[in-house]
């Protein structure tokens, strides 16, 4: 039209382009903006979360949003989308029978393991970890500099104080966790204990892909100058896990959520969600507010 001086009519006739598409204007919605915002917000907060996680995130804090949308705006934002992790086969028995035990409840399978990782100095600190199966929700991380069957013995103790005595726990076969007073004293109060087979992690699933998430999503991203700064963050870490990270084999909902009214300018009424995801904190904040 421009270069031929021709109409609109005959150029699109030509050119074999709808009049509507030609004149189609986009409309654009009033919290177009404010969600874009929010959405480059979270995806600068955890690094790590896709699409469907941040639209989780998006719909706990009341915001009615399609997913499709939210595709839409992260690629118009060029934001990246994280690596998806090889998938596993499992150890099947000859009849097709899987050999680990699916948990049926909750406190049915908690499972352990030690994730090892180092100060600013060099020096390594070690990790236990424990999630109850069915739930999802982490229980514990102990960190230390060495961890060895008494404070095994001593953290599965204060468990079973105050949540309750599983019916299995599942670990691999570590000294820490094959030790004969270990055994013994699971034995002593009822716990059935799974031992996966040498060699084959993907038997211990449910703690080994909590394990990747923690290293992923705060291990590889933080240096931890003192192991008091390392056991805060992790906390921190552990209970964000717990009440506001999405979970996708939960419907996108937190393991534990922490429930709250709020006044959603997202939705006409009050709904209920979880708490809103805290920043995580720099070395120095950590130093001054959780350190006490």
């Amino acid at each position: 039209m421009d270069q031929l001086g021709v109409s609109e009519r005959r150029a699109c006739k030509v050119l074999k382009q709808s009049r509507a598409t030609q004149r189609y204007l986009p409309l654009v919605r009033e919290d177009e903006e404010a969600l874009t915002q929010r959405i480059i917000e979270l995806a600068a907060l955890y690094g790590r979360y896709g699409t469907p996680r941040i639209t989780g995130l998006l719909r706990n804090e009341g915001m009615r949003v399609n997913h499709k949308r939210v595709e839409r705006i992260w690629k118009a934002e060029g934001l990246k989308v994280p690596k998806k992790q090889p998938k596993r086969g499992r150890l099947w028995l000859n009849d097709g029978s899987c050999v680990r035990l699916r948990s049926e409840h909750r406190d049915h399978v908690w499972a352990y393991d030690f994730v090892q990782a180092w100060t600013h100095d060099g020096r390594v600190f070690r990790m236990l970890t424990l999630v109850d199966e069915y739930t999802r929700e982490c229980l514990a991380i102990d960190v230390a500099r060495r961890l060895r069957s008494d404070d095994v013995l001593e953290r599965l103790s204060w468990l079973f104080a105050t949540r309750g005595v599983p019916e299995h726990i599942r670990s691999d076969n570590g000294p820490e966790f094959t030790a004969t007073v270990v055994r013994d004293w699971l034995k002593r109060v009822g716990v059935k204990t799974l031992f996966i087979e040498p060699g084959s992690p993907w038997e211990n699933g449910y703690v080994e892909s909590f394990n990747g998430k923690l290293r992923d999503e705060l291990l590889n991203g933080e240096i931890f100058y003192t192991l008091k700064e390392a056991k805060v963050l992790i906390e921190r870490w552990r209970v964000h896990y717990n009440t506001v990270r999405p979970h996708s084999a939960l419907a996108y909902r937190p393991p534990a959520p922490e429930a709250w009214s709020f006044a959603s300018p997202w939705a006409g009424s009050a709904p209920l969600g979880p708490l809103a995801p805290l920043r995580p904190p720099t070395a120095c904040a950590s130093s001054e507010a959780g350190l006490t």
